[in-house]
């Protein structure tokens, strides 16, 4: 699933293209693309509206219109968005249509049909988007933005040691920090040398500000790097190249670039979570209360524990999953770029 930094490119790409166009009619083949009206409503609420303005908050695109209203896209697993004109080819993979008046389209395309649009109102008075008028707030569940200005190391020692629990989930938690996956979590664990399974409340002063900076840093570097195009994420201008510099992240046997040693994985909360055991150990305190727990049989489905031979299966099945990836971010740039006849 796309994460921060990838809808925060998606953001980018599409501002200088759409802000300014105006809505003259919304097209849905799939109704539960839709999350707050049926096609038929969201037509007459968004038909006539300018866009004003783009712009990311967490997850979700937000399409700022006019009438102090928004749109926001959860992209999910395969929602991808491109401006195209009227003319392009069909895409039979294409849930959601805002045709502008200029004659050209913006087009929302999801192959499982995952992803989420949806329509809200400002409210007057604290500005912040609501389900309905008196409503609650969209993102009220959200956490604070890490690339925020005001979101400095006191805040983030502050939040985590109201926490007990274990990095990694804590990490992908929403409600904690905004915008952080899988992907970037474990590199960020892994820049901070912490074990995934690490306690929050254990952690030293040293270790918070390590993983606050590392946060902070592969999150920058990853949107200067347009994202990961690692499965289906594309944007309007064309993949990124973040998924070359990851140290961890599905490199499960690969060296770790530190030490050398296998990178590691292991599932917890039915998550893929990718380290290194000699660089991230786990403290005898934090696995003594794993072992409580009963939580010490996730360690268990650790595998990597050998080198990834080049001709091996493994690396085979890894070639194969990036080549199909590859292709299918092909395919959905050539629907966006070609024209009938």
């Amino acid at each position: 699933m796309p994460e921060l930094p990838e809808v925060e490119t998606i953001a980018r790409d599409l501002r200088p293209r759409i802000v300014g166009a105006e809505i003259s009619a919304a097209r849905s083949s799939w109704s539960r693309t839709l999350r707050t009206h049926d096609p038929e409503a969201f037509d007459a609420a968004v038909r006539g509206r300018r866009i004003e303005a783009v712009s990311r908050r967490a997850k979700l695109l937000v399409i700022e219109l006019s009438g102090n209203v928004a749109l926001t896209v959860h992209l999910k697993m395969t929602g991808q968005l491109f401006v195209v004109p009227a003319g392009a080819s069909v895409d039979p993979y294409v849930r959601l249509v805002l045709a502008f008046a200029d004659g050209r389209e913006l087009r929302f395309r999801d192959i499982r049909k995952f992803g989420r649009v949806g329509f809200y109102q400002r409210h007057p008075g604290t500005g912040e988007l609501v389900h309905e008028p008196g409503g609650s707030a969209v993102f009220a569940g959200h956490g604070p933005e890490p690339l925020d200005p005001a979101f400095s190391v006191a805040v983030f020692r502050r939040r985590l040691r109201s926490r007990k629990g274990r990095l990694k989930p804590l990490l992908l938690d929403q409600a904690f920090i905004a915008g952080i996956g899988n992907i970037y979590a474990d590199e960020a664990l892994w820049a901070a040398r912490l074990h995934p399974l690490r306690s929050a409340d254990q952690l030293r002063p040293a270790d918070e500000r390590r993983l606050y900076l590392a946060i902070r840093s592969i999150l920058a570097e990853a949107i200067e790097r347009r994202g990961s195009s690692i499965d289906d994420y594309t944007a309007p201008d064309g993949d990124g190249e973040m998924q070359e510099r990851l140290q961890v992240y599905q490199r499960t046997g690969e060296p770790c670039p530190h030490c050398g040693r296998p990178v590691r994985r292991i599932v917890i909360g039915a998550r893929s979570t990718h380290f290194c055991s000699w660089c991230q150990r786990l403290p005898g305190g934090d696995r003594r209360a794993l072992e409580r727990s009963g939580g010490i049989r996730i360690l268990r489905t650790m595998t990597g524990r050998r080198p990834v031979v080049e001709d091996s299966g493994v690396a085979a099945t890894t070639r194969r999953t990036k080549t199909a990836a590859a292709t299918r971010r092909a395919a959905a740039r050539s629907y966006a770029v070609a024209r009938v006849g």
